[in-house]
């Protein structure tokens, strides 16, 4: 059967009964209709006292058109816990409607390890982004407005950096030109179009530790400078209240569920590949409250949403993860030997022996961080002894533990070996976190440092407009701000062609913004855009519904 198949045959609970499986009162639940709600404000508060659970974190190799199963790993795992009796909570990003219709498709699992509703949760879902994408539109038209009005903080329109955004993939709203027309039509200027999921106000709800600290931070975001060189904020245009007002019930997490009925916070969804890639810090943080154990996972492979959810996430929420969970496939691995997606179902063990330098190197990267690692092997009916045996082996030269999972055709069920394996490492007391940098290095230091020791890079290649806003970043003295990568997912490098575990290769930084609001600074490297195209044949073409309102296509 297929995803959706499978999703819609599901027994799923009212709403209601999950929460109250957790301890949540109906006083604290806002609902969606019957199978989806949004949690209070004063859950937090009637919970901060509670100790926390233990907090484990799925990452990956990087993505192949093999696919690993990240998303779908984290779920199954969820469930596998719960089912040996370790209560557990998910908590994981919302699908952006971009690679909906474009190529990657969903994020709600898949198989029998699946959140649903599945089709509402990939598509509008509660309206986060939406508000999302209004708050930061509103900000535009107000930026612009004031220039119209009389422009009386005299903001440089040469150098407005703040762009509009739309949750779709759309590659002509890269550069446009606005203002066009008659002087009532505005002052035309240069402009450009992200991706929602890039926006800093994406990276601001999801970092904001309540709607006080998320106006604060909407504010402090710096929209462009003025003629005398000076920044000019959101605040200064008057835009941070309004912009919260749109996003008052945004902030709040969503709770849905598993197939098996598993709590999960899905609440935020930043890429990792042009944004930090992590899930909301108020849903992470109820989770750890809710249950013994939080399942969460950062996008793409371990070098861009480990990376950031460790040296962003963890380090400003105050975070310690307990574990993490690496998730590879022998055809991954094969890919990155050198194979052709048609010959994977094939053994070749000198390829997967070859490929596995992708994994261990992920694996070496998080014990950087002090957290013990669980390999999870996705198993195919495909995969030999001989090839399971190769990773199994070198995992275990690093230390690493190493698991077959299943969780796709069987649920919790086939994730069992899994869970027992991050119980073992969670509760082992290993676990001695430290972020990769201090936040006293300068940010060159700082990209350098993440280049060579997660990439694997010779060094760094700053071009000149990157190396001229480091310096300005700098003396506006936000220099201790951490650094959020902007990095093709398919690479350890910035150039995708090159698989396994390049050596030799340097980052070029192309580009280098500052996102004050969300509280890091953001590096362009190589080719990546933050705004999408839609591939040849986009999925867009066989997404359908029927009279009856079924969908088909959407997976």
């Amino acid at each position: 059967m297929t995803d959706i198949q499978i999703a819609r045959e599901a027994k799923m609970l009212p709403i209601r009964n999950v929460a109250e499986n957790f301890g949540i009162g109906e006083d604290f639940l806002e609902y969606y209709g019957k199978h989806k709600a949004k949690l209070s404000d004063d859950l937090y508060k009637s919970l901060k006292d509670k100790p926390d659970g233990k907090l484990i974190l799925v990452t990956a190799i990087n993505p192949t058109p093999a696919g690993e199963g990240k998303t779908t790993t984290t779920i199954g795992l969820s469930q596998a816990l719960n089912k040996l009796g370790k209560k557990t909570v998910a908590a994981l990003r919302e699908p952006s409607l971009g690679p909906c219709f474009g190529v990657k498709g969903g994020a709600a699992g898949g198989g029998y390890s699946q959140v649903v509703p599945m089709e509402d949760i990939n598509l509008h879902f509660t309206g986060d982004f939406h508000a999302i994408t209004s708050a930061n539109n509103l900000l535009s038209a107000m930026i612009d407005n004031h220039i119209q009005q009389g422009n009386e903080l005299g903001i440089d329109t040469r150098r407005v950096i703040w762009k509009r955004c739309l949750d779709m993939n759309d590659r002509a709203l890269r550069n446009i030109v606005i203002g066009l027309g008659a002087k009532a039509d505005g002052t035309p200027r240069q402009d450009g179009f992200m991706i929602t999921v890039a926006s800093e106000v994406m990276a601001i709800l999801c970092l904001a530790e309540d709607l006080k600290d998320l106006r604060e931070r909407l504010g402090d975001i710096i929209i462009g400078y003025n003629y005398d060189g000076g920044k000019v904020t959101a605040r200064e245009v008057k835009a941070n209240g309004s912009m919260a007002v749109l996003l008052k019930d945004a902030i709040k997490p969503n709770l849905v569920q598993t197939l098996e009925n598993t709590p999960a916070l899905i609440h935020g969804g930043p890429f990792a590949n042009i944004a930090h890639g992590c899930n909301s810090v108020r849903a992470t943080k109820i989770a750890l409250k809710l249950g013994e154990y939080c399942v969460t996972e950062a996008g793409f492979g371990a070098d861009l949403g480990a990376e950031k959810f460790l040296d962003i996430k963890c380090r400003k929420a105050g975070l310690a993860p307990s574990a993490a969970v690496i998730v590879a496939t022998v055809r991954a691995l094969k890919y990155n030997g050198g194979v052709e997606k048609a010959d994977l179902g094939t053994e070749n063990t000198a390829a997967v022996k070859k490929g596995i330098v992708n994994l261990l190197k992920h694996i070496e990267n998080m014990q950087k961080f002090g957290v013990p690692v669980v390999v999870a092997l996705n198993h195919f009916n495909t995969d030999t002894e001989a090839e399971v045996a190769i990773v199994r082996n070198e995992c275990a030269r690093l230390g690493a533990d190493f698991a077959l999972s299943n969780v796709w055709g069987k649920g919790g069920e086939g994730g069992l070996e899994l869970a027992k394996l991050v119980i073992a490492a969670a509760e082992s007391g290993k676990a001695a976190f430290k972020p990769l940098y201090g936040l006293d290095l300068t940010l060159t230091k700082k990209i350098e440092k993440i280049a060579k020791e997660i990439y694997g890079a010779s060094g760094i290649n700053v071009l000149p407009a990157a190396k001229t806003e480091l310096a300005k970043i700098t003396k506006m003295g936000y220099g201790d701000l951490p650094i959020c990568m902007a990095k093709t997912q398919y690479s350890l490098s910035d150039n995708p062609a090159l698989l396994g575990r390049p050596e030799g290769f340097e980052i070029t930084v192309r580009e280098v913004r500052l996102s004050a609001g969300a509280g890091f600074v953001v590096v362009v490297t190589g080719d990546i855009m933050t705004m999408p195209g839609l591939p040849k044949v986009p999925s867009a073409e066989f997404i359908d519904v029927d009279e009856n309102g079924e969908i088909s296509g959407l997976f």
